[in-house]
Protein backbone atom coordinates (compact mmCIF):
# COMPACT_ATOMS: atom_id res chain seq x y z
CA UNK A 1 0.00 0.00 0.00
CA UNK A 2 1.26 3.47 -0.85
CA UNK A 3 1.42 6.30 1.64
CA UNK A 4 -0.52 9.25 0.29
CA UNK A 5 -0.69 12.78 1.59
CA UNK A 6 -3.66 14.67 0.23
CA UNK A 7 -4.47 17.89 2.01
CA UNK A 8 -7.82 19.55 1.42
CA UNK A 9 -7.54 22.58 -0.78
CA UNK A 10 -9.74 24.44 1.61
CA UNK A 11 -6.76 24.68 3.92
CA UNK A 12 -4.79 26.73 1.41
CA UNK A 13 -5.90 30.14 2.59
CA UNK A 14 -9.05 30.06 0.51
CA UNK A 15 -7.14 29.72 -2.73
CA UNK A 16 -9.74 29.76 -5.51
CA UNK A 17 -7.67 29.64 -8.63
CA UNK A 18 -6.18 32.38 -10.77
CA UNK A 19 -7.01 35.93 -9.88
CA UNK A 20 -6.10 39.26 -11.39
CA UNK A 21 -6.80 41.19 -8.23
CA UNK A 22 -9.40 41.02 -5.51
CA UNK A 23 -7.36 42.71 -2.77
CA UNK A 24 -9.10 45.35 -0.75
CA UNK A 25 -7.60 48.79 -0.96
CA UNK A 26 -4.90 49.31 1.65
CA UNK A 27 -2.72 52.27 2.37
CA UNK A 28 0.66 52.14 3.99
CA UNK A 29 3.63 49.84 3.78
CA UNK A 30 4.53 46.83 5.89
CA UNK A 31 7.98 47.55 7.32
CA UNK A 32 10.30 44.67 8.17
CA UNK A 33 13.70 45.03 9.82
CA UNK A 34 16.73 42.95 10.66
CA UNK A 35 19.99 44.00 12.41
CA UNK A 36 22.25 42.82 9.60
CA UNK A 37 24.20 45.95 8.66
CA UNK A 38 24.97 47.20 5.11
CA UNK A 39 23.65 45.11 2.22
CA UNK A 40 25.22 44.03 -1.06
CA UNK A 41 22.75 43.66 -3.90
CA UNK A 42 22.14 39.97 -4.40
CA UNK A 43 18.69 38.45 -4.89
CA UNK A 44 19.78 34.83 -5.24
CA UNK A 45 17.05 32.91 -3.36
CA UNK A 46 19.25 29.90 -2.64
CA UNK A 47 22.01 31.72 -0.81
CA UNK A 48 21.50 32.56 2.89
CA UNK A 49 24.26 35.14 2.47
CA UNK A 50 22.34 37.11 -0.17
CA UNK A 51 20.26 40.14 0.75
CA UNK A 52 17.18 38.16 -0.28
CA UNK A 53 18.20 35.39 2.09
CA UNK A 54 19.28 37.42 5.10
CA UNK A 55 16.25 39.73 5.05
CA UNK A 56 13.78 37.07 3.94
CA UNK A 57 12.13 38.75 0.95
CA UNK A 58 13.05 35.77 -1.21
CA UNK A 59 10.01 34.02 0.27
CA UNK A 60 7.63 36.71 -0.99
CA UNK A 61 8.95 36.28 -4.55
CA UNK A 62 9.67 32.54 -4.76
CA UNK A 63 7.11 30.02 -3.51
CA UNK A 64 7.30 26.45 -2.19
CA UNK A 65 5.21 23.45 -3.15
CA UNK A 66 3.81 23.33 0.40
CA UNK A 67 4.15 25.03 3.76
CA UNK A 68 5.19 23.22 6.94
CA UNK A 69 4.41 24.59 10.41
CA UNK A 70 7.46 23.98 12.60
CA UNK A 71 5.64 25.36 15.65
CA UNK A 72 3.16 22.48 15.26
CA UNK A 73 5.11 19.89 13.24
CA UNK A 74 2.40 17.26 13.59
CA UNK A 75 -0.01 19.38 11.55
CA UNK A 76 -0.65 18.50 7.92
CA UNK A 77 1.34 20.70 5.54
CA UNK A 78 -0.58 23.36 3.64
CA UNK A 79 -0.62 22.86 -0.16
CA UNK A 80 0.70 25.75 -2.20
CA UNK A 81 2.16 25.31 -5.69
CA UNK A 82 1.41 21.61 -5.28
CA UNK A 83 -2.14 20.49 -4.50
CA UNK A 84 -1.11 17.03 -3.32
CA UNK A 85 1.91 14.74 -3.01
CA UNK A 86 2.13 10.98 -2.97
CA UNK A 87 5.03 9.22 -1.22
CA UNK A 88 6.14 5.70 -2.02
CA UNK A 89 6.25 3.27 0.92
CA UNK A 90 10.04 3.45 1.15
CA UNK A 91 10.09 7.26 1.02
CA UNK A 92 12.46 7.19 -1.93
CA UNK A 93 9.97 8.71 -4.36
CA UNK A 94 7.36 11.43 -4.24
CA UNK A 95 4.92 12.46 -6.96
CA UNK A 96 3.55 16.00 -7.01
CA UNK A 97 0.31 17.18 -8.53
CA UNK A 98 0.74 20.84 -9.40
CA UNK A 99 -1.65 23.74 -9.14
CA UNK A 100 -2.98 24.94 -12.48
CA UNK A 101 -2.99 28.46 -13.93
CA UNK A 102 0.06 29.68 -12.05
CA UNK A 103 2.25 32.21 -13.86
CA UNK A 104 5.69 33.60 -13.29
CA UNK A 105 5.95 37.35 -12.77
CA UNK A 106 7.18 37.70 -16.38
CA UNK A 107 3.91 36.20 -17.60
CA UNK A 108 5.15 32.74 -18.55
CA UNK A 109 3.25 29.73 -17.13
CA UNK A 110 4.60 27.58 -14.32
CA UNK A 111 5.23 24.08 -15.69
CA UNK A 112 6.14 20.68 -14.34
CA UNK A 113 9.50 21.15 -16.06
CA UNK A 114 10.13 24.19 -13.85
CA UNK A 115 9.51 22.13 -10.72
CA UNK A 116 11.66 19.24 -11.90
CA UNK A 117 14.43 21.70 -12.76
CA UNK A 118 14.19 23.22 -9.28
CA UNK A 119 15.13 19.86 -7.79
CA UNK A 120 17.71 18.95 -10.40
CA UNK A 121 19.63 22.18 -9.85
CA UNK A 122 20.13 21.17 -6.21
CA UNK A 123 21.78 17.98 -7.38
CA UNK A 124 23.92 19.66 -10.03
CA UNK A 125 25.02 22.53 -7.79
CA UNK A 126 25.47 21.25 -4.21
CA UNK A 127 26.37 24.75 -2.95
CA UNK A 128 22.75 25.76 -3.62
CA UNK A 129 21.42 22.85 -1.62
CA UNK A 130 20.69 24.57 1.66
CA UNK A 131 17.77 22.21 2.20
CA UNK A 132 20.05 20.10 4.40
CA UNK A 133 21.58 18.47 1.33
CA UNK A 134 18.55 16.62 0.03
CA UNK A 135 19.70 13.50 -1.78
CA UNK A 136 17.91 14.14 -5.08
CA UNK A 137 18.52 11.33 -7.55
CA UNK A 138 16.16 12.27 -10.38
CA UNK A 139 13.43 14.83 -10.97
CA UNK A 140 11.15 14.28 -13.95
CA UNK A 141 8.12 15.99 -15.46
CA UNK A 142 5.62 13.27 -16.41
CA UNK A 143 3.45 13.32 -19.55
CA UNK A 144 0.35 14.06 -17.45
CA UNK A 145 1.89 17.21 -15.96
CA UNK A 146 3.02 15.80 -12.62
CA UNK A 147 6.53 15.74 -11.17
CA UNK A 148 8.31 12.65 -9.87
CA UNK A 149 11.30 13.12 -7.59
CA UNK A 150 13.41 10.16 -6.51
CA UNK A 151 16.10 9.94 -3.85
CA UNK A 152 19.10 7.77 -3.20
CA UNK A 153 17.92 7.06 0.35
CA UNK A 154 14.62 7.14 2.27
CA UNK A 155 13.44 10.66 3.02
CA UNK A 156 11.19 10.01 6.02
CA UNK A 157 13.12 12.48 8.18
CA UNK A 158 13.35 15.00 5.33
CA UNK A 159 9.86 14.65 3.95
CA UNK A 160 8.79 18.11 5.15
CA UNK A 161 11.88 19.69 3.63
CA UNK A 162 11.29 17.92 0.34
CA UNK A 163 7.75 19.19 -0.10
CA UNK A 164 8.63 22.74 0.96
CA UNK A 165 11.40 23.17 -1.62
CA UNK A 166 11.52 26.49 -3.45
CA UNK A 167 10.52 26.61 -7.14
CA UNK A 168 12.43 28.70 -9.71
CA UNK A 169 11.85 29.35 -13.45
CA UNK A 170 13.79 27.03 -15.74
CA UNK A 171 13.69 29.50 -18.63
CA UNK A 172 15.87 31.90 -16.63
CA UNK A 173 18.07 29.76 -14.41
CA UNK A 174 18.97 27.20 -17.09
CA UNK A 175 20.87 29.97 -18.90
CA UNK A 176 22.93 30.92 -15.85
CA UNK A 177 26.53 29.74 -16.14
CA UNK A 178 27.16 29.50 -12.39
CA UNK A 179 24.05 29.84 -10.19
CA UNK A 180 26.19 29.78 -7.04
CA UNK A 181 27.58 33.23 -7.90
CA UNK A 182 24.53 34.58 -9.76
CA UNK A 183 23.17 37.75 -8.14
CA UNK A 184 19.77 37.40 -9.87
CA UNK A 185 19.39 41.14 -10.68
CA UNK A 186 15.78 40.83 -11.87
CA UNK A 187 14.16 38.10 -9.77
CA UNK A 188 11.22 36.33 -11.42
CA UNK A 189 9.01 34.22 -9.19
CA UNK A 190 5.47 32.96 -8.80
CA UNK A 191 4.97 34.83 -5.53
CA UNK A 192 2.72 37.87 -5.13
CA UNK A 193 5.58 40.40 -4.98
CA UNK A 194 8.25 41.80 -7.29
CA UNK A 195 11.42 43.72 -6.57
CA UNK A 196 10.80 47.49 -6.70
CA UNK A 197 14.02 49.07 -5.40
CA UNK A 198 17.30 48.28 -3.66
CA UNK A 199 19.79 50.28 -1.60
CA UNK A 200 22.51 49.17 0.79
CA UNK A 201 20.06 49.68 3.66
CA UNK A 202 16.55 49.17 2.30
CA UNK A 203 14.84 46.82 -0.14
CA UNK A 204 11.27 47.39 -1.30
CA UNK A 205 9.06 44.82 -2.97
CA UNK A 206 5.69 45.67 -4.52
CA UNK A 207 2.54 43.67 -5.09
CA UNK A 208 2.04 42.20 -8.54
CA UNK A 209 -1.04 42.99 -10.61
CA UNK A 210 -1.73 39.29 -11.20
CA UNK A 211 -1.38 36.27 -8.94
CA UNK A 212 -2.81 32.76 -8.90
CA UNK A 213 -4.94 33.45 -5.82
CA UNK A 214 -6.40 36.57 -4.28
CA UNK A 215 -3.74 39.22 -3.97
CA UNK A 216 -2.45 40.10 -0.49
CA UNK A 217 -3.82 43.20 1.21
CA UNK A 218 -0.31 44.57 1.76
CA UNK A 219 0.64 46.71 -1.29
CA UNK A 220 4.35 47.04 -0.47
CA UNK A 221 6.85 45.56 1.95
CA UNK A 222 9.93 47.54 2.90
CA UNK A 223 12.87 45.61 4.35
CA UNK A 224 15.44 47.68 6.25
CA UNK A 225 18.78 46.35 7.45
CA UNK A 226 19.71 48.18 10.65
CA UNK A 227 23.28 48.37 11.88
CA UNK A 228 22.74 46.45 15.12
CA UNK A 229 20.22 45.14 17.64
CA UNK A 230 19.96 48.52 19.38
CA UNK A 231 19.03 50.34 16.19
CA UNK A 232 16.54 47.62 15.30
CA UNK A 233 14.96 47.77 18.76
CA UNK A 234 14.65 51.56 18.54
CA UNK A 235 12.91 51.22 15.18
CA UNK A 236 10.48 48.66 16.61
CA UNK A 237 9.74 50.83 19.65
CA UNK A 238 9.02 53.91 17.50
CA UNK A 239 6.89 51.99 15.01
CA UNK A 240 9.29 52.59 12.12
CA UNK A 241 9.77 48.83 11.97
CA UNK A 242 6.61 46.72 12.33
CA UNK A 243 8.09 43.22 12.11
CA UNK A 244 11.43 41.77 13.15
CA UNK A 245 13.28 38.96 14.84
CA UNK A 246 15.77 40.65 17.12
CA UNK A 247 17.03 40.09 20.62
CA UNK A 248 15.73 42.78 23.00
CA UNK A 249 17.40 42.66 26.45
CA UNK A 250 14.46 44.19 28.35
CA UNK A 251 11.68 43.58 25.87
CA UNK A 252 8.85 44.59 28.21
CA UNK A 253 10.31 48.03 28.92
CA UNK A 254 12.03 48.69 25.60
CA UNK A 255 9.32 47.39 23.28
CA UNK A 256 6.03 46.16 24.71
CA UNK A 257 5.45 49.07 27.11
CA UNK A 258 5.97 51.61 24.31
CA UNK A 259 2.60 50.55 22.87
CA UNK A 260 1.04 47.79 25.02
CA UNK A 261 -2.05 47.52 22.85
CA UNK A 262 -0.12 46.81 19.66
CA UNK A 263 3.46 45.73 20.36
CA UNK A 264 3.46 41.94 20.47
CA UNK A 265 6.09 39.25 21.00
CA UNK A 266 5.63 35.56 20.29
CA UNK A 267 8.55 33.17 20.71
CA UNK A 268 7.24 29.61 20.28
CA UNK A 269 9.70 26.82 21.06
CA UNK A 270 11.00 24.25 18.65
CA UNK A 271 13.33 21.25 18.67
CA UNK A 272 16.40 23.35 17.95
CA UNK A 273 19.09 24.98 20.05
CA UNK A 274 21.71 27.73 20.11
CA UNK A 275 25.26 26.84 21.01
CA UNK A 276 28.99 27.37 20.79
CA UNK A 277 30.28 25.74 17.63
CA UNK A 278 33.95 24.80 17.70
CA UNK A 279 36.01 24.14 14.60
CA UNK A 280 37.03 20.56 15.28
CA UNK A 281 39.62 20.65 12.50
CA UNK A 282 41.65 23.07 14.64
CA UNK A 283 43.75 21.64 17.49
CA UNK A 284 43.17 21.35 20.40
CA UNK A 285 39.42 21.69 19.79
CA UNK A 286 39.48 18.32 18.06
CA UNK A 287 39.89 16.90 21.58
CA UNK A 288 36.58 15.73 23.09
CA UNK A 289 37.89 16.09 26.67
CA UNK A 290 38.58 19.78 26.08
CA UNK A 291 35.12 20.36 24.60
CA UNK A 292 33.48 18.53 27.50
CA UNK A 293 35.49 20.51 30.05
CA UNK A 294 34.53 23.78 28.40
CA UNK A 295 30.87 22.77 28.58
CA UNK A 296 31.27 21.92 32.29
CA UNK A 297 32.24 25.48 33.22
CA UNK A 298 29.76 27.48 31.14
CA UNK A 299 27.13 29.24 33.24
CA UNK A 300 23.87 28.63 31.39
CA UNK A 301 21.84 30.38 34.08
CA UNK A 302 23.81 33.57 33.35
CA UNK A 303 23.25 33.03 29.64
CA UNK A 304 19.50 32.60 30.27
CA UNK A 305 19.20 35.69 32.48
CA UNK A 306 21.85 38.12 31.21
CA UNK A 307 22.60 36.86 27.74
CA UNK A 308 19.11 36.06 26.51
CA UNK A 309 17.06 38.13 29.01
CA UNK A 310 14.86 35.08 29.69
CA UNK A 311 13.57 35.37 26.13
CA UNK A 312 15.22 32.17 24.91
CA UNK A 313 14.26 29.16 27.06
CA UNK A 314 16.92 27.83 29.42
CA UNK A 315 18.64 24.65 28.30
CA UNK A 316 18.94 21.97 31.00
CA UNK A 317 19.49 18.54 29.41
CA UNK A 318 23.10 17.56 28.68
CA UNK A 319 21.79 15.87 25.54
CA UNK A 320 21.06 19.32 24.16
CA UNK A 321 17.38 18.39 23.98
CA UNK A 322 15.08 21.38 24.61
CA UNK A 323 12.57 20.58 27.32
CA UNK A 324 9.68 20.01 27.56
CA UNK A 325 9.53 19.79 23.75
CA UNK A 326 12.03 16.93 23.74
CA UNK A 327 10.79 15.03 26.81
CA UNK A 328 9.38 12.13 24.81
CA UNK A 329 12.66 11.71 22.91
CA UNK A 330 15.01 11.48 25.90
CA UNK A 331 16.74 8.13 26.39
CA UNK A 332 16.01 6.71 29.89
CA UNK A 333 19.66 6.97 30.95
CA UNK A 334 19.65 10.71 30.30
CA UNK A 335 16.34 11.69 31.92
CA UNK A 336 18.19 13.29 34.82
CA UNK A 337 21.40 14.34 33.05
CA UNK A 338 21.32 18.10 33.61
CA UNK A 339 23.91 20.77 33.01
CA UNK A 340 25.70 22.06 36.10
CA UNK A 341 28.85 24.08 36.63
CA UNK A 342 31.62 21.74 37.76
CA UNK A 343 35.11 23.23 37.53
CA UNK A 344 36.75 20.33 39.40
CA UNK A 345 35.27 17.77 37.03
CA UNK A 346 36.42 19.87 34.08
CA UNK A 347 39.99 20.01 35.37
CA UNK A 348 40.02 16.25 35.97
CA UNK A 349 38.92 15.59 32.39
CA UNK A 350 41.65 17.85 31.08
CA UNK A 351 44.51 16.39 33.10
CA UNK A 352 43.40 12.85 32.26
CA UNK A 353 43.58 13.81 28.58
CA UNK A 354 47.14 15.12 28.84
CA UNK A 355 46.46 18.82 29.36
CA UNK A 356 48.45 20.61 32.05
CA UNK A 357 47.91 23.65 34.24
CA UNK A 358 50.79 26.06 34.66
CA UNK A 359 49.53 28.65 37.10
CA UNK A 360 46.37 30.09 35.56
CA UNK A 361 47.23 28.89 32.06
CA UNK A 362 45.95 25.69 30.45
CA UNK A 363 48.44 24.05 28.14
CA UNK A 364 47.56 21.48 25.51
CA UNK A 365 49.38 18.13 25.28
CA UNK A 366 51.74 19.75 22.74
CA UNK A 367 52.75 22.33 25.38
CA UNK A 368 51.05 25.31 23.77
CA UNK A 369 48.69 27.55 25.80
CA UNK A 370 45.03 27.00 24.90
CA UNK A 371 43.55 30.15 23.37
CA UNK A 372 40.26 30.63 21.57
CA UNK A 373 39.01 33.34 19.22
CA UNK A 374 35.23 33.80 19.41
CA UNK A 375 33.49 35.52 16.49
CA UNK A 376 30.00 36.83 15.75
CA UNK A 377 28.38 39.76 13.92
CA UNK A 378 28.90 43.12 15.59
CA UNK A 379 25.18 43.93 15.75
CA UNK A 380 24.07 40.75 17.51
CA UNK A 381 24.15 42.09 21.06
CA UNK A 382 22.69 38.99 22.73
CA UNK A 383 25.28 36.69 21.17
CA UNK A 384 28.06 39.12 22.09
CA UNK A 385 26.86 39.18 25.69
CA UNK A 386 26.86 35.37 25.71
CA UNK A 387 30.37 35.33 24.25
CA UNK A 388 31.53 37.60 27.07
CA UNK A 389 30.00 35.20 29.61
CA UNK A 390 31.72 32.25 27.94
CA UNK A 391 35.02 34.16 27.75
CA UNK A 392 34.88 34.78 31.50
CA UNK A 393 33.83 31.20 32.29
CA UNK A 394 36.69 29.68 30.29
CA UNK A 395 39.22 31.51 32.45
CA UNK A 396 38.21 29.11 35.25
CA UNK A 397 40.09 26.38 33.38
CA UNK A 398 42.93 28.54 32.09
CA UNK A 399 41.65 29.23 28.57
CA UNK A 400 42.32 32.72 27.25
CA UNK A 401 39.48 33.68 24.91
CA UNK A 402 39.10 36.81 22.79
CA UNK A 403 36.03 38.15 21.00
CA UNK A 404 36.19 39.50 17.46
CA UNK A 405 33.19 41.04 15.71
CA UNK A 406 32.45 41.01 11.99
CA UNK A 407 29.78 42.21 9.60
CA UNK A 408 26.90 39.78 9.25
CA UNK A 409 27.90 39.01 5.65
CA UNK A 410 31.53 38.32 6.55
CA UNK A 411 30.60 36.18 9.53
CA UNK A 412 28.05 34.15 7.56
CA UNK A 413 30.63 33.42 4.87
CA UNK A 414 33.46 32.62 7.28
CA UNK A 415 31.29 30.43 9.47
CA UNK A 416 29.97 28.38 6.56
CA UNK A 417 33.48 28.06 5.09
CA UNK A 418 35.04 26.95 8.39
CA UNK A 419 37.16 30.10 8.84
CA UNK A 420 36.58 30.35 12.58
CA UNK A 421 37.63 28.79 15.89
CA UNK A 422 34.50 29.31 17.99
CA UNK A 423 31.20 31.00 17.25
CA UNK A 424 27.61 31.05 18.43
CA UNK A 425 24.91 29.87 16.06
CA UNK A 426 21.58 28.10 16.06
CA UNK A 427 20.73 24.64 14.71
CA UNK A 428 17.95 23.48 12.48
CA UNK A 429 14.64 22.57 14.06
CA UNK A 430 12.03 20.07 12.97
CA UNK A 431 9.43 17.51 13.96
CA UNK A 432 12.03 15.31 15.71
CA UNK A 433 15.52 15.86 17.21
CA UNK A 434 17.04 14.36 14.06
CA UNK A 435 17.29 17.75 12.36
CA UNK A 436 19.14 19.22 15.34
CA UNK A 437 21.62 16.36 15.70
CA UNK A 438 22.14 15.99 11.96
CA UNK A 439 22.91 19.70 11.79
CA UNK A 440 25.61 19.26 14.44
CA UNK A 441 27.33 15.95 13.70
CA UNK A 442 26.60 14.45 10.29
CA UNK A 443 30.02 13.62 8.83
CA UNK A 444 28.36 12.55 5.58
CA UNK A 445 27.87 16.26 4.96
CA UNK A 446 31.36 17.48 5.88
CA UNK A 447 32.76 20.07 3.50
CA UNK A 448 36.49 20.81 3.32
CA UNK A 449 37.65 24.04 4.92
CA UNK A 450 37.03 26.79 2.38
CA UNK A 451 33.89 25.20 0.95
CA UNK A 452 30.42 26.27 2.05
CA UNK A 453 28.78 23.92 4.55
CA UNK A 454 25.02 23.67 4.99
CA UNK A 455 25.25 21.52 8.13
CA UNK A 456 28.03 20.28 10.45
CA UNK A 457 29.74 23.66 10.49
CA UNK A 458 32.23 22.41 13.08
CA UNK A 459 33.35 19.64 10.68
CA UNK A 460 32.83 17.05 13.44
CA UNK A 461 33.79 13.60 12.18
CA UNK A 462 32.54 10.63 14.19
CA UNK A 463 31.62 7.49 12.19
CA UNK A 464 29.40 6.25 15.04
CA UNK A 465 27.36 9.46 14.93
CA UNK A 466 27.09 9.36 11.16
CA UNK A 467 25.96 5.73 11.28
CA UNK A 468 23.36 6.48 13.96
CA UNK A 469 21.96 9.36 11.92
CA UNK A 470 21.74 7.13 8.86
CA UNK A 471 20.08 4.36 10.87
CA UNK A 472 17.55 6.83 12.23
CA UNK A 473 16.79 8.18 8.77
CA UNK A 474 16.34 4.66 7.35
CA UNK A 475 14.51 3.14 10.33
CA UNK A 476 11.12 1.58 9.66
CA UNK A 477 9.70 1.79 13.18
CA UNK A 478 9.83 3.94 16.31
CA UNK A 479 11.83 1.38 18.31
CA UNK A 480 14.69 1.49 15.81
CA UNK A 481 14.58 5.30 15.81
CA UNK A 482 14.71 5.40 19.62
CA UNK A 483 17.78 3.13 19.60
CA UNK A 484 19.62 5.38 17.14
CA UNK A 485 18.57 8.49 19.02
CA UNK A 486 20.02 7.09 22.26
CA UNK A 487 23.38 6.71 20.53
CA UNK A 488 23.27 10.31 19.34
CA UNK A 489 22.43 11.52 22.85
CA UNK A 490 25.35 9.56 24.28
CA UNK A 491 27.72 11.18 21.78
CA UNK A 492 26.30 14.61 22.54
CA UNK A 493 26.85 14.11 26.28
CA UNK A 494 30.30 12.50 26.13
CA UNK A 495 31.90 13.92 22.99
CA UNK A 496 30.23 17.37 22.95
CA UNK A 497 30.50 18.00 19.19
CA UNK A 498 28.88 21.39 19.83
CA UNK A 499 28.39 23.08 23.21
CA UNK A 500 24.67 23.82 23.73
CA UNK A 501 23.89 27.15 25.41
CA UNK A 502 20.13 27.78 25.10
CA UNK A 503 16.96 26.45 23.54
CA UNK A 504 16.00 27.90 20.19
CA UNK A 505 12.59 29.55 19.90
CA UNK A 506 11.13 30.52 16.53
CA UNK A 507 10.20 34.03 17.57
CA UNK A 508 9.36 37.50 16.33
CA UNK A 509 8.20 40.96 17.34
CA UNK A 510 5.35 42.55 15.42
CA UNK A 511 2.90 45.42 15.67
CA UNK A 512 -0.88 45.21 15.24
CA UNK A 513 -1.27 48.98 14.89
CA UNK A 514 -1.45 48.94 11.10
CA UNK A 515 -1.78 45.24 10.24
CA UNK A 516 -3.61 42.37 11.92
CA UNK A 517 -3.74 38.63 11.28
CA UNK A 518 -0.40 37.64 12.78
CA UNK A 519 0.22 34.11 14.13
CA UNK A 520 -0.22 33.81 17.89
CA UNK A 521 -0.26 31.15 20.59
CA UNK A 522 -4.05 31.05 20.09
CA UNK A 523 -3.74 30.85 16.30
CA UNK A 524 -0.36 29.19 15.67
CA UNK A 525 -0.71 28.73 11.93
CA UNK A 526 3.02 29.17 11.36
CA UNK A 527 6.29 30.40 12.85
CA UNK A 528 6.23 34.21 13.05
CA UNK A 529 9.68 35.10 11.69
CA UNK A 530 9.93 37.27 8.60
CA UNK A 531 13.03 35.40 7.41
CA UNK A 532 11.40 31.95 7.29
CA UNK A 533 9.42 30.46 4.36
CA UNK A 534 6.12 30.84 6.25
CA UNK A 535 6.53 34.63 6.06
CA UNK A 536 4.51 34.50 2.85
CA UNK A 537 1.69 32.72 4.67
CA UNK A 538 1.69 35.52 7.23
CA UNK A 539 1.60 38.30 4.65
CA UNK A 540 -1.26 36.55 2.86
CA UNK A 541 -3.26 36.60 6.10
CA UNK A 542 -2.54 40.21 7.06
CA UNK A 543 -5.15 42.90 6.57
CA UNK A 544 -5.32 46.56 7.55
CA UNK A 545 -6.19 47.14 11.20
CA UNK A 546 -9.80 48.19 11.60
CA UNK A 547 -10.86 46.88 8.20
Amino acid sequence: MRRTVIVALALALAATGCSSGGATKASGVLTVGMPNGPLTENHNPFLPTSAAGSLGYRYQIYEPLAFVNNTRPAQDPVPWLATKWDWADNYKKVTFTLRENVKWSDGKPLTAADVAFSYEILKKWPALNNRDSLKVETATATPDGKVEVTFASPQFVNRNKVISAMVIPQHIWSTVADPTTYTNPNPVGTGPYQLKSFTSQTVTIARRTEYWQELPKVPEIQYTSYNDNTAQTTALASGASQWSYVFIPDYQKLYVDKDPANHKIWFPAGLGIHGLWLNTTVAPFDNAALRAAMSDVIDREAIFVRGEARLFPKLESKTGMPLPAGDSFLAPEYKDAKFKIDVDAAKQKLTAAGFKFEGDVLKAPDGKPVTLELTNPSGWSDYLTVLDIIKSDLKKIGIEATVRTQTADAWTTDFANGAFQGSLRWTNTGATPYEMYQNIMDAAEIKPIGQTAAVNFGRYNNPEATAALSEYANATDDAARAKSLAVLQKIMVEQVPMIPTSAGPIGAEYSTKSWVGWPTEEDPYGPPQATLPNALQIVMKLKPAGS
